[in-house]
């Protein structure tokens, strides 16, 4: 017997969507819609260029419009929508059941409310949102779901509050569960943030699930999204990000002034930021004669050896790169929270993890069997297990 029959079409203002008829008493009926598409369809008739990205848009020519679109999205257009496909399709009630004040009414079964975050560098997106994961695995405990959905939990609060970790082929995916509802995060196509809040009840709320009830749920859904990655940025730890970072290994040039690059890992450079790090403790600031000083004593030289000239390019340097700041009507220098911090990070990166890790890697240096040799030991293994069977080894 046939239970159901699906409807799939394509309509000219929502695009693709299938209406699905159950055959037996009370004949209930499904609606599926994609308000993407729905917006795509908008754009296209108001000729407004734009770039897909599946079920997105990536990029458009008047994205203050699209945002219109989008927030026009109203439950009246989805009840007439679905009033004019009920009157062209064959379905269950027949005009004597019409007439009779049979008839469909819209309940809510399933809302996403996604947010589509492109980003201006893809190439760093995966490498970002893997690092976005590893510093949010707390996320499904109930202070923080407590946050994310601005709702009392208690220990009577039904369903489980986890953080589930979903790799799907190579694509790695972030969800919270509060309830019957989950939020899902990952990298949509290498090109854009995806955060996407799934009300599978809107009881979970406090809410009705007829149609008109649609705005309360919008703002619901679209605060979890925006909840969800402000509790990620507070997660981080103050970092350098990447532009910094090439920033400080770059030459700079203010006006006619120019300097070099910080290079990490250089040695004289390492001097120099040591140096740093100490002369933030002075809270009179530094002079020229003090860097001098600390730097031949960093670099086991003598500190008559290192000219004015040498000192004074030393202190351009560092005060073109914003690591440090003269303080007015005088020759001493000061530490600013900035150069404190890069000082900090650069050298206790290359001497707490880059040397004791390249010790324990490289063939020649390690001394002692360390799980980090291992490893390397393991995948150096296996690669040649692999050029054995591929028939590429020499």
């Amino acid at each position: 017997m046939v239970n159901h029959y699906y409807v799939y079409a394509v309509d000219r203002d929502f695009g693709p969507f299938f209406l699905k008829f159950c055959t037996y008493f009370p004949f209930n009926a499904k609606l599926c819609i994609n308000g993407h598409e729905y917006a795509k369809r908008q754009l296209a008739q108001e000729k407004i260029a734009f770039e897909a990205l599946d079920n997105g848009v990536l990029s458009c020519a008047d994205p203050k419009r699209l945002q219109k679109i989008c927030d026009g999205l109203s439950a009246q257009k989805i009840d007439g929508f679905l009033r004019k496909w009920l009157r062209l399709l064959p379905h269950p009630f027949t005009g004597a059941d019409r007439k009779a004040g049979y008839r469909y009414d819209i309940s809510i079964l399933q809302a996403e409310f996604s947010l589509t975050q492109v980003l201006d560098r893809p190439v760093h997106g995966r490498l970002f949102f893997e690092h976005v994961i590893r510093e949010n695995l707390d996320l499904g405990r109930p202070e923080q779901v407590q946050l994310i959905f601005n709702r009392k939990i208690t220990r009577k609060t039904p369903g489980r509050f986890r953080t589930r970790i979903v790799t799907q082929d190579v694509t790695p995916s972030l969800m919270v569960y509060y309830k019957n509802t989950c939020i899902k995060q990952y990298h949509k196509e290498n090109r854009a943030l995806r955060t996407e809040t799934t009300i599978n009840n809107s009881y979970d709320f406090g809410i009705g699930k007829r149609l008109h009830n649609l705005p309360k749920l919008r703002e619901i859904g679209f605060a979890a999204n925006r909840q969800l990655l402000e509790v990620e940025r507070l997660s981080h730890d103050c970092m350098l990000t990447e532009d910094t970072f090439q920033s400080i290994n770059s030459s700079v040039a203010a006006g006619r002034q120019r300097a070099s690059g910080l290079r990490f890992a250089d040695p004289r450079v390492h001097s120099l930021l040591h140096s740093l790090v100490l002369f933030r403790q002075l809270a009179e600031g530094f002079r020229c004669a003090d860097l001098r000083f600390r730097l031949a004593a960093l670099s086991g030289r003598d500190p008559e050896s290192l000219s004015q000239g040498a000192i004074t390019y030393q202190l351009r340097r560092l005060r073109l790169h914003g690591l440090i700041e003269r303080l007015p009507n005088s020759f001493r220098y000061r530490v600013t929270e900035f150069g404190f911090r890069a000082a900090l990070f650069f050298t206790r990166a290359y001497n707490r993890l880059l040397r004791p890790a390249l010790a324990a890697v490289l063939p020649g240096l390690r001394a002692i069997d360390t799980p980090l040799k291992r490893a390397f030991d393991k995948i150096d293994q296996q690669i040649n297990v692999w050029s054995n069977q591929a028939q590429l080894a020499a």
